[in-house]
């Protein structure tokens, strides 16, 4: 995994963008034990700004300090998981159905294009680059969302999902060929003209059936769930 840094930014900085990337995309999964001498030789830089971005990692809750373990990748916290999801369901739910009547041929054609690449991604599957499809997906149709207040709350549910490193599909894969089947049906209702209110009970219950997907699986108790819809 060698990879001496290049590029601006004090060595501090670089070495704290690297280690964040790696926790993020996976490669540093939740329990890694952060070995500062090695990540430091990885990287081609001292010790010394390596542990100042563990350091800040640990500050935004990526990374925790055990005694006599050290540093290593904090685990997801499932009930964190639980109330962004939840959240997500609501607000990602009425932005695409405040952006549905703007979303023109050419946003439906880009849609579809990237829903495709997500159906390419099932045979060789990749969570990952998945959920990064994912939010092309979703970003897409809600990006024309004409309230900036909401559009901004998802943004932040999304950022919050990110540094949780909460890939539902890296442990529910068979979610994955689901969602890509109700991403079809999805952009078929937009493009009929149906009526927001069921754009966004679709939105809403794609997002939380990909929770209930997670929460079967852990056995978490999602207790007040305000997300599920019946339909």
């Amino acid at each position: 995994m060698g990879s001496t840094m290049t590029g601006t930014g004090s060595k501090s900085e670089q070495a704290y963008a690297a280690v964040k990337e790696r926790i993020l995309d996976g490669s540093y999964s939740p329990g890694y034990r952060l070995v500062l001498g090695k990540i430091a030789e990885d990287l081609g830089v001292s010790v010394v700004p390596v542990r100042e971005a563990i350091r800040r990692l640990e500050a935004e809750g990526l990374v925790s300090f055990e005694r006599n373990v050290g540093a290593t990748v904090a685990g997801i916290d499932p009930t964190e998981y639980l109330y962004t999801m939840q959240t997500l369901s609501i607000l990602e739910g009425a932005a695409t159905a405040l952006s549905s009547p703007l979303i023109g041929a050419a946003d439906l054609a880009r849609a579809r294009a990237v829903n495709e690449e997500m159906r390419a991604c099932l045979e060789d599957f990749d969570p990952v680059r998945f959920t990064r499809l994912n939010q092309d997906f979703h970003g897409i149709l809600f990006e024309n969302c004409p309230n900036p207040h909401i559009l901004d709350l998802v943004h932040r549910g999304w950022d919050r999902l990110a540094s949780l490193r909460a890939s539902t599909f890296r442990f529910v894969p068979r979610r994955a060929r689901e969602s890509v089947r109700e991403h079809d049906s999805l952009l078929q209702l937009i493009d009929s003209g149906a009526p927001a209110d069921d754009v966004e009970h679709a939105a809403r219950l794609h997002r939380s059936t990909t929770l209930d997907a997670y929460l079967a699986l852990t056995g978490t108790d999602p207790g007040a769930d305000d997300s599920k819809e019946t339909p």
